[in-house]
């Protein structure tokens, strides 16, 4: 059986990944005013945090229409016998329930969809599990299993320089007013139940990215990581600091260093740093 591996922008998966896997991906938008790019087509990440600063209002952002995932799963359909397409956690974006309803309006081809329950690298890990499972000749129905078990093993923990953009796009759950800027207050955030939700308040970024390497020191000590990303928006040398620090403690276990393009970019803002990673049952 010939599979195709599909996933959306938000995976933020360099060029080289998606060449050795043959990754076909779905971008979603940002909308300036108007203006609606289409992320990692119209717009790179660099050139959207430039445009945000320029901007009077901050940008909106939009998931891809169901015509064009049916499109694409038509065309698919052509040279493939089965769609894996792994995406967005649906608690952040409809465009998982956007590729079961494409899905299910293309004829001659079954197409598996993924929600991966994260965002950005943590996703692209699972496209990356994907792709080894397909060059190995895995049945699809196995893939599927083993993809939804890392779902359950998928942590991201990250910190915000300002709040702000989360509670405007209404993708903070429970902040209840937890801003606190005037005392200085960086609350650790985490992805769990498909949502982003306040883990616990921390006085000063400084100690923010301690507990978050801390939390990820206890998961290498306890359990087996398979990968570790440190993830940045617009603050490459902070995410390398923290791989650093990391690397300098378990040299052994493999990292990755990635970004918050402008999708994310947009929710999250410029400054926000993080680690996530995940590990084998």
């Amino acid at each position: 059986m010939k599979i195709a591996l599909v996933t959306d922008s938000t995976a933020y998966l360099p060029k080289d990944v998606l060449d050795k896997y043959n990754v076909y991906v779905i971008p979603l938008s940002v909308v300036f005013e108007n203006d609606s790019y289409r992320e990692g087509v119209d717009i790179t990440t660099a050139d959207f945090y430039k445009k945000v600063k320029t901007e009077e209002n901050l940008p909106t952002t939009s998931q891809p229409a169901i015509g064009e995932l049916v499109n694409l799963y038509e065309s698919l359909s052509k040279d493939y016998d089965a769609i894996i397409s792994i995406h967005i956690s649906k608690g952040l974006s409809g465009t998982f329930e956007a590729s079961q309803t494409a899905g299910k309006m293309v004829e001659n081809i079954q197409v598996y969809s993924i929600d991966s329950t994260i965002t950005t690298i943590p996703q692209g890990f699972l496209v990356m599990e994907a792709g080894e499972m397909i060059k190995e000749g895995i049945k699809v129905e196995e893939i599927i299993d083993v993809l939804k078990s890392y779902t359950k093993n998928m942590t991201a923990y990250f910190m915000v320089a300002d709040l702000s953009h989360l509670q405007r796009g209404g993708r903070l759950s429970g902040a209840q007013k937890i801003v606190g800027s005037l005392l200085n207050i960086k609350p650790v955030l985490h992805i769990t139940d498909g949502q982003i939700k306040p883990f616990e308040k921390i006085r000063s970024k400084k100690k923010a990215l301690k507990r978050i390497l801390s939390l990820l020191e206890q998961d290498a000590l306890n359990k087996t990581i398979k990968k570790v990303a440190f993830i940045h928006a617009n603050n490459e040398e902070g995410a390398l600091e923290l791989e650093r620090a990391f690397k300098d403690k378990y040299p052994h276990i493999e990292t990755y260093i990635s970004y918050f393009g402008p999708v994310i970019g947009t929710h999250l803002g410029e400054g926000a740093l993080g680690a996530t990673w995940y590990y084998e049952n």
